[in-house]
Formats: C-alpha cells, sequence, structure tokens
C-alpha cells in the first residue's frame, strides 16, 4: 500500500484513515498520561515513597513537554513532519517502559521527563500533520476529532489510573502505553509520505497571502504553484536537499529558559514560598537566560523562535488569545472537581462528571465553526466564542449556595461549546496564513503559549485561592488541606463545616472571576491586536469569507 503524502490533498479520504487513525492514537496518549497518574500516587508513594516530591510526577512532564514543543515545532519545519514524530513517540516509549522500571521516585520522576521529551514532539506534530492533510474547509472536522480524543483521554485518564493501580499494579498504568504507541507507530512508519522539500520552503510566504476570494487548487500546503513545480522538479531530477541548519544553541537556551519559568511557576508557593530565595533565584534565572535566547535567536541562521512569530500582528494574537485561554481553563479543571466535592458534597466520580460535560459540547462546536468563520471570519467567531464564556466564567460567583450540581454543569456545557467557537478558528485560521515550511513552529508557538498560560493560572489562581480562604479562616491551610479536611468530616461540628464550605466556595468564586478577566484579556487582544481578516494564503482563500 502507498503512503499518504502530506502534500497531496487531493488523495481520496479513505488514503487518509490509517494516518489520522495514527494521529488519534498519539494525541490520546499524549493526553492521558498527564492526568492518568493523580488518582495512583497513593500506590506509587506507598511503593517507592518520596510523598515530599511526588508532585514532580506531573510538573515534570509538563516541564518537559511545554520547552520542547517550539523546539519540535522548528524540526518538524527543518527535518519533517515524519521523522520529529517518529522520534517523538518512541521516546514516548521508552519513556513509558522505564516509568514501569521505575525502582525508587528519583528515577520515576526521571523517567516522565524522558516520557514528556517525547509529548511535546506529539502534541506540536499532530496538530501541524493534521493541517498538513486537510484544506481549509475540512480542518475543523479533522481537528474536532482530535479535540475529542484530548478531551476524552484527559477526563479518563484519572478513572483508569485508578483502575489500574487498584485492580493490577500502578506499573500498568506506563505498559498499557506501549501496545496503543507501537500501533501508531507503525502507522505512521507504513503510511506517511511527506514530499521533497527544496530549500525553497521556509520563506516567508507572504507572496502568497490573499484575504479574498479566487481559490487555487495548489496540492502543497501553504504554497502556490511555483513551490509545487519546484517539488516536481526535485522529485524528477533527484537534486540534493538543502542542509538541514539546526539552531541547537537556540534550542538549548530555549529548553533551559524554560525549564526555569516553569519550575518556579509550578513549585512556587508549593515547595517554598514565592518570596523566598529559591522561588527569585529562579524567576531571576529565567530572565537573565532570556534576555541570553533573545541574543543567541536574532544571530542564529535558523532561529528555534524566529522574530516573525511575533511581528506578525495574526500570529501575535493568536499567541496571546490562547495564552490566555490556558490561563482561564485552569479555573475548571483544577478547581471546579474541588468545589464539586467540597461545596456539593459529591464524591470523586460524580465530581468528574461534572467538569466532564464540557467535553461534549466542544467537539460539537468545534466541527460547527467551519460554518460560522466561512461567513464572518476567523477573529469574529472567536470574538463571539471568547464573549460568551466571558459571560459564563462571570455566572459561576452567582450561583446558590450550596446549589445542585446540575447547575455548574449547566454552566460546564455552555462553556465548553463557547470555547469551541473561540480556540478552533484561531488555530485553523493561524495555520492558514503561514506556509508548509511555517507550519510546524506557528504552531508549537500558539501550543507553547497556551502551556505556558496554564502555568501560569495554576499560580496565579492557586495563590488567590489560597489568599481567600486565609483571609476568612486564618492559618487553618490552603485548598488542598480543607479539601481533605471536608472529604473526612467526622470530626468536625456542622458549624465547622458550613464554615469550611463557605470558604472554599467564596476561594473558587475568585478564581472564576479571575478566569473572567483572563478571557476579557483575550477578547481585548482580539479586537485590538487581530487583523479583521486573517490573511489567508492561496490555497484556502475563499474558505474564510
Amino acid at each position: 500500500m502507498k503512503g499518504v503524502a502530506t502534500a497531496g490533498r487531493d488523495a481520496p479520504p479513505a488514503r487518509r484513515g490509517p494516518v489520522v487513525a495514527a494521529l488519534m492514537l498519539g494525541m490520546g496518549l499524549a493526553a492521558i498520561d498527564g492526568t492518568i497518574v493523580s488518582t495512583a500516587v497513593p500506590q506509587i508513594v506507598g511503593d517507592l515513597g518520596g510523598l515530599s516530591v511526588f508532585s514532580w510526577l506531573f510538573s515534570g512532564y509538563l516541564l518537559a513537554v511545554t520547552v520542547t514543543l517550539p523546539v519540535y515545532g522548528k524540526l518538524s519545519d527543518t527535518c519533517g513532519r515524519k521523522p520529529v514524530l517518529i522520534t517523538g513517540v518512541v521516546l514516548f516509549l521508552i519513556g513509558s517502559l522505564l516509568c514501569a522500571g521505575a525502582w525508587n521516585m528519583a528515577s520515576l520522576i526521571a523517567f516522565r521527563v524522558v516520557q514528556g521529551l517525547g509529548g511535546g514532539a506529539l502534541q506540536g506534530t499532530i496538530q501541524t500533520i493534521a493541517a498538513d492533510l486537510y484544506p481549509l474547509k475540512e480542518r475543523p472536522k479533522i481537528q474536532a476529532k482530535l479535540s475529542s480524543v484530548w478531551a476524552a483521554s484527559s477526563v479518563a485518564g484519572p478513572a483508569a489510573g485508578g483502575l489500574l493501580a487498584g485492580y493490577a499494579d500502578w506499573r500498568w498504568i506506563f505498559l498499557i502505553n506501549l501496545p496503543v504507541g507501537l500501533v501508531a507507530l507503525w502507522l505512521i512508519v507504513r503510511n506517511l509520505v511527506e514530499p521533497p522539500r527544496p530549500a525553497t520552503d521556509g520563506t516567508d510566504g507572504a507572496h502568497a497571502r490573499v484575504a479574498g476570494a479566487g481559490r487555487s487548487r495548489a496540492h502543497v500546503p501553504g504554497a502556490g504553484r511555483p513551490h509545487a513545480a519546484a517539488r516536481a522538479r526535485v522529485a524528477r531530477t533527484g537534486a540534493p536537499r538543502a542542509r538541514v541548519r539546526v539552531d541547537w544553541p537556540g534550542a538549548l537556551a530555549v529548553f533551559a529558559t524554560g525549564a526555569l519559568l516553569l519550575t518556579a511557576l509550578v513549585q512556587g508557593g508549593v515547595a517554598w514560598p514565592w518570596l523566598s530565595a529559591p522561588s527569585l533565584g529562579l524567576f531571576a534565572g529565567a530572565a537573565a537566560l532570556g534576555a541570553v535566547t533573545v541574543v543567541v535567536e536574532r544571530r542564529a541562521a535558523e532561529p528555534i523562535i524566529p522574530g516573525w512569530v511575533w511581528c506578525r500582528r495574526t500570529i501575535a494574537a493568536v499567541n496571546l488569545a490562547l495564552g490566555a485561554l490556558g490561563l482561564l481553563m485552569v479555573a475548571p479543571t483544577v478547581f471546579l472537581p474541588t468545589y464539586a466535592q467540597s461545596v456539593l458534597g459529591l464524591g470523586p466520580i460524580a465530581a468528574g462528571f461534572v467538569l466532564s460535560v464540557m467535553t461534549l459540547s466542544w467537539p460539537i462546536t468545534a466541527a460547527f465553526s467551519n460554518r460560522v468563520y466561512s461567513r464572518i471570519g476567523f477573529r469574529l467567531t472567536a470574538v463571539l466564542g471568547i464573549s460568551i464564556a466571558l459571560l459564563l466564567l462571570l455566572a459561576f460567583p452567582f450561583l446558590p449556595f450550596p446549589g445542585e450540581p446540575w447547575q455548574p454543569a449547566l454552566l460546564m456545557l455552555l462553556l465548553g461549546g463557547a470555547l469551541g467557537f473561540f480556540q478552533l478558528p484561531l488555530i485553523v485560521g493561524v495555520q492558514s496564513t503561514v506556509p508548509y515550511g511555517e507550519r510546524g513552529t506557528t504552531t508549537a508557538s500558539v501550543l507553547f503559549c497556551r502551556q505556558v498560560g496554564q502555568s501560569i493560572g495554576a499560580a496565579v489562581f492557586g495563590a488567590v485561592a489560597n489568599g481567600v480562604l486565609a483571609s476568612r479562616l486564618g492559618d487553618s491551610g490552603d485548598l488542598d488541606t480543607l479539601a481533605r479536611a471536608l472529604d473526612d468530616p467526622g470530626s468536625l461540628t456542622a458549624t465547622a463545616i458550613d464554615q469550611l464550605r463557605r470558604a472554599v466556595d467564596a476561594a473558587v468564586d475568585h478564581v472564576f472571576v479571575g478566569a473572567a478577566g483572563a478571557a476579557a484579556l483575550a477578547l481585548l487582544v482580539l479586537l485590538t491586536l487581530a487583523p479583521r481578516r486573517f490573511p489567508v494564503l492561496k490555497e484556502a482563500a475563499g474558505d474564510e469569507d
């Protein structure tokens, strides 16, 4: 069977099937491993010890995924999508196998970092290949499928981890990745074929941008007929490809800067106080390395984070808007389960359902969004989605105390629908403004900003919640401590329980107000920075009216 070329959009849809299946399997692996460990922590700590550092099981994976996204994005543009994706899957599987054989907590944390190094390649490259395979009009369908897989895997992760740890052994949490990953790897190796990539790839591509109608039948992603003809000549003559230049100093600088910054954000207020020497030292080190990174990247021939990522209005606006999305998503994903258990008195499974309804509406509106942005444009569609999300987030503090489970569940159902109209049009739109040779870097840039926003949100909103609790209860403990106390309230009086629940309710209300502020920031960015019409390439013109 012949492979599916990423440039061959005129190929029959059935030919894409194995590649799409591989992308969905890879997306599921990357998503589920971000959450599957959470419910197995007691078993892991009981077996390996290391209670004081177990949070690094999550932080280490998140760090590795986030800081490698820009590196893999650039490598996918310079070296090709397929080798980067294969490398990511192999690293992920090696990390999974090593995690299953960990002998103490330190080794498990180190191997989780190896997993994350592979997960970074999976996240960014899968989104890029999905854009390569489909023209603009069809991209919402594949992106909705990937969003569904991501959401379902993230929500199913804790349940799957608890089942495997409770009825088998916690090591199966990682071993289960091997057969799934091997199937994805086999499908990629066998079916994904990239076109020859001449030296003209990776150019600015500004000559190909248009804002109006006039659909082109170009078969090469993000390029007009000259690029397609050049590739055909290379394929016929066997001309050598240009030597790939990889900015390894820039990659190291980006990795080090991101590692220090995210460590400061993730561990600040947890492992040490925010104003302590370790926290201030990490932030200072991140700032210094950030300055070094700017110098290194300005001098590099093929920088990992090129200047145009922030100089082009469209990409800069989407970067900031999705960074705000990552920040606001912390409120429902991190704090809503605590609210459902501590305030509403639900069990862990029922609390999970209050959040999971978001995953029902998000993919539906994401798939439907192409009918909206084809009429009113990417920007206005995203403005519509984030405006509705802003109102829904502001509505959360007005829920009655203690309320009924269906009330926050309804808000989450509507919020998922609103964000489906916000995120997907921005990702599809920004991918459609760059040529093939810039799409990997662009996709990785927006995903990186979303991940960093999530890390900042966890730090900021955690501090907000604990500050509210301190003002109401004094030094009675942080949100996690109070949540555990309410899970086992046998030693508490009815008055004390009510006081604690009201304090948790107030803390989560403040977090949702902060999330509404992040939504307002995203709305402001779209209204002031984003162009009214995205400069879509010729191959996509006509799909956005």
